[in-house]
């Protein structure tokens, strides 16, 4: 029975597995670095520990030190967030062997959907469709020059261990591969201990569209829709909204059916998505599984009226699960936008101290934030410092909302995104639904670059 939880992360995400927490009477234990000492979740928690200094090595990252505060308060269980070591299936094995419940899939799971070529075959034996591309590791320029020439131009070069867009490039010739491959397989490797690539075949004016599924121990899996995520920049996702304005409700059921086909085959549990590059005629193929919680899940919880992080816990917990596909509908369209704190232009982090701080209120938004006034954003970690969320009827109704909202947003002391994501509420692209992954280079900078 879990009765107190260690939330191995940092941020809005501990704010938010928090706020679920003392819904359910769970007692929830925060962990902070010598950074984030003063940070709005530490306070929320029942129980804080610092772990370490500001580098991620010596504290979020720090198993060791983490499974000792577990122990030392006599948590039950490890809710990992996202990012950090929610997808390390050596964190999640060590919980297993010290006996303290971890709040995702098991650690086989997350090794084989951890390895890109080892999920994209697992996927195709579970009958879901994969991008052309390697079956195995490339280990050298020479080999990945062969298969491109095969494949045809142009390629996405991919780190096989990798996430976050670390390790990824879109290849256009092979004198531009040589490099690529050698800079990506270094990066890899500094990153992620593993410097193996793979390629795959740019699906050209794609849409990333995610499926969102849960899965009991007892062989019950059900989708929660799906969510457009391909407003990016730098290969992570700005925007996000649910559901897509692009599939069909027949191209939505199948792509759904797959994801439960998938998780089945896979005998996975707990939340997980199952990301899809979607092209122009509706075909689908997978990308890539994340085995946690995902940052953008509010809006499908805002459009199907679930709580993703109390549906981990009961899960975790050894319950069923209660909802079945039936009972699942959709209700109106929410969007989130990311605010970070970096140039809008360049994209470069911006950290700093935050002076005026005011987020926009109101009955359809929902702020999942991790400042506050007179606080200090470091160097140290990803510099995404919140998320506006807007609920509403319609497309057009959310997307008025969201604008509205992020004209009110008050950030002074460092430079935000904020005039990126106005920018892109009010492009035409935007407002029709024509949101393939090339929309800010194709849009955004293209505008910036006229001025």
């Amino acid at each position: 029975m879990i009765n107190k939880i260690v939330i191995a992360n940092r941020g809005e995400i501990a704010a938010r597995v928090i706020r679920t927490c003392k819904q359910l009477n769970i007692q929830a234990v925060s962990i902070y670095s010598e950074a984030d000492k003063d940070a709005p979740y530490v306070q929320m928690a029942d129980e804080s520990y610092l772990i370490g200094p500001p580098r991620v090595n010596e504290s979020y990252l720090n198993i060791e030190k983490i499974i000792s505060v577990a122990k030392e308060c006599k948590a039950d269980a490890i809710h990992p967030g996202y990012g950090f070591l929610s997808e390390s299936d050596i964190f999640a094995e060590k919980c297993e062997s010290e006996d303290i419940i971890f709040i995702g899939p098991k650690s086989k799971v997350i090794r084989q959907m951890g390895s890109k070529i080892a999920a994209r075959t697992m996927m195709q034996q579970a009958g879901v469709p994969v991008v052309p591309g390697t079956e195995g590791a490339v280990t050298s320029a020479e080999e990945a020059a062969s298969i491109a020439e095969a494949i045809g131009y142009p390629i996405m070069l991919k780190a096989s261990a990798g996430g976050g867009g670390i390790g990824m490039q879109m290849v256009h010739s092979k004198e531009e591969l040589s490099k690529a491959f050698e800079n990506n397989s270094k990066r890899a490797l500094n990153f992620f201990g593993d410097g193996s690539m793979f390629i795959e075949k740019k699906v050209e004016n794609a849409r990333h569209i995610e499926i969102q599924v849960l899965a009991d121990h007892y062989g019950n899996a059900v989708h929660l829709f799906e969510r457009e995520c391909s407003i990016q920049r730098r290969n992570q996702k700005v925007i996000e909204e649910a559901p897509s304005p692009f599939i069909s409700e027949k191209t939505r059921k199948n792509m759904g059916d797959k994801a439960i086909q998938a998780v089945k085959t896979l005998g996975y549990t707990n939340a997980g998505t199952i990301e899809f590059l979607v092209d122009e005629q509706e075909n689908f193929y997978f990308l890539e599984m994340n085995t946690r919680i995902q940052v953008e899940h509010p809006i499908t919880e805002e459009i199907t009226g679930i709580d993703i992080v109390e549906k981990q816990i009961q899960i975790a917990n050894g319950e069923a699960l209660d909802i079945k596909q039936a009972d699942l509908h959709l209700n109106g369209h929410a969007i989130e936008a990311r605010i970070y704190a970096e140039d809008p232009i360049t994209f470069f982090p911006s950290p700093g101290h935050i002076h005026r701080f005011e987020p926009p209120e109101g009955e359809k938004i929902r702020n999942e934030i991790t400042v506050c006034n007179n606080y200090d954003v470091t160097p140290f970690y990803d510099p995404m410092i919140g998320k506006l969320i807007v609920h509403g009827q319609t497309r057009n109704e959310a997307i008025s909302l969201l604008q509205t909202a992020l004209q009110e947003y008050k950030i002074e002391g460092i430079k935000t995104n904020l005039p990126m994501l106005l920018s892109i509420m009010k492009h035409q692209a935007f407002r029709s639904g024509n949101t393939t992954t090339n929309f800010v280079e194709t849009n955004y900078l293209t505008q910036l670059n006229k001025k």
